[in-house]
């Protein structure tokens, strides 16, 4: 049995996240999958993504991977990485493309008039390279990683969720945007953990031995397991 299964839909930094994982939990036996089989079988389930939203959807249903994935957001420990965070979500401006729906809300673009720091320099967008990760809550993934900690970005757009008690972390670029959700069994970040050093390593490590105890995540309305 697969111990933890790496959704392989092209998409994403996927070999990276599997040797991370690989290095962090020997333990473990992880699998990089389009098996929609063997994503229902795995134990724990790592959903990364790295592209353009509407492009990721289209594989992963090419791939005919969404009951398999939302099967494992409801069921079991479920990690979403950078696009895989976005994708849970309701809907996103970036294609204007409709996500799973897993987590309410929307994704929205890091706004060009907003994008100035407190000395009124320029921002650029994407946002790419090392972030403080302000944590919103106590939360098992965060077990060894200090408030604060960086982690390492790459993205364009963020998830802005509709129930508060989602966000789980925030970072200041240069608003507050959410870059951790977490509900029931789902735990979703907007950075890269495979290229966040020691501190990324952590939270893999976490997740490989994480045990939910709050109960499988909503999902709101039918549409999600279409």
């Amino acid at each position: 049995m697969t111990d933890i299964a790496v959704v392989d839909y092209g998409m994403g930094n996927l070999r990276s996240v599997t040797k991370a994982l690989e290095h962090v939990a020997p333990q473990c036996t992880v699998t990089l999958t389009g098996d929609p089989e063997v994503i229902r079988s795995a134990g724990r389930v790592v959903f990364p993504g790295q592209g353009a939203m509407r492009d990721c959807m289209r594989e992963m249903d090419a791939l005919e991977l969404r009951r398999a994935i939302v099967a494992a957001a409801r069921e079991k420990p479920f990690l979403g990485i950078c696009i895989g965070l976005q994708m849970l979500f309701e809907h996103s401006e970036e294609g204007d493309t409709p996500g799973l729906g897993l987590l309410k809300g929307r994704v929205r673009r890091f706004p060009e008039a907003e994008m100035v720091d407190a000395r009124g320099d320029k921002l650029k967008v994407p946002h790419m390279g090392w972030n403080e990760v302000h944590q919103s809550a106590p939360h098992p993934m965060w077990n060894g990683i200090p408030d604060g900690t960086r982690f390492y970005f790459v993205h364009s757009y963020f998830a802005e969720p509709a129930q508060p008690d989602v966000v789980a972390a925030y970072t200041l670029y240069p608003f507050p945007f959410t870059c951790a959700a977490a509900a029931g069994n789902i735990f979703a970040v907007q950075f890269h953990p495979e290229k966040s050093h020691e501190a990324g390593l952590r939270l893999l490590a976490n997740f490989a031995t994480w045990e939910p105890q709050s109960g499988a995540a909503e999902v709101p309305g039918d549409r999600a397991a279409a």
